[in-house]
């Protein structure tokens, strides 16, 4: 355990591995571990592991100038990484919005759903609420078409609209 303060040392890096595959088969599972809690996908952190290896591999023959290659090798594929989200948000942002799909049974759902909230109504509050709401008559014109007063039309639509939201039993 190190005394507080004290400067924290890293391993120093190891000596240059001496192949690709034996430094292949003791490194990739850690890389493709890692990879994938950073990407969270299976065949994007083997896509960017592969990636990462091949990029050392290109420059074996120069391995003794790479200080650290397993730092390398996670510095190729986290930037891969970065570019890959990258790209991918700019290539959300180019494209084109699909047009809305309508499916016109949507609609006789819709209408069903409304016909079976309106039936838990009086007859009298879900009158005053196709007028007011749906064809927008104001409370005058409701009223006249109703036979009853303005302030009664109001009331039941009140009424109505408090039996949708659940919160009272219907009226007559």
């Amino acid at each position: 355990m190190q005394a507080e303060g004290e400067v924290v040392r890293f391993p120093v890096a190891q000596a240059a591995p001496s192949d690709f595959h034996t430094f292949f088969e003791d490194e990739h599972r850690r890389l493709f571990k890692t990879l994938f809690f950073v990407t969270g996908n299976r065949a994007e952190a083997a896509d960017l592991m592969q990636e990462a290896f091949l990029k050392l591999w290109e420059r074996w023959d120069r391995i003794e100038t790479i200080d650290d290659p397993m730092a390398y090798l996670f510095q190729v594929a986290l930037n891969g990484s970065r570019m890959r989200a990258r790209a991918a948000r700019r290539a959300a942002k180019r494209a084109i919005p699909l047009g809305v799909v309508h499916d016109p049974f949507d609609e006789v759902d819709l209408k069903q759903d409304v016909r079976q909230m309106l039936l838990r109504l009086a007859p009298r509050q879900r009158a005053a609420l196709v007028l007011l709401d749906l064809y927008g008559y104001g409370s005058e014109d409701a009223a006249r078409i109703l036979g009853i007063r303005p302030s009664t039309v109001r009331a039941l639509a009140t009424q109505g609209r408090a039996v949708l939201r659940g919160t009272e039993a219907p009226h007559g």
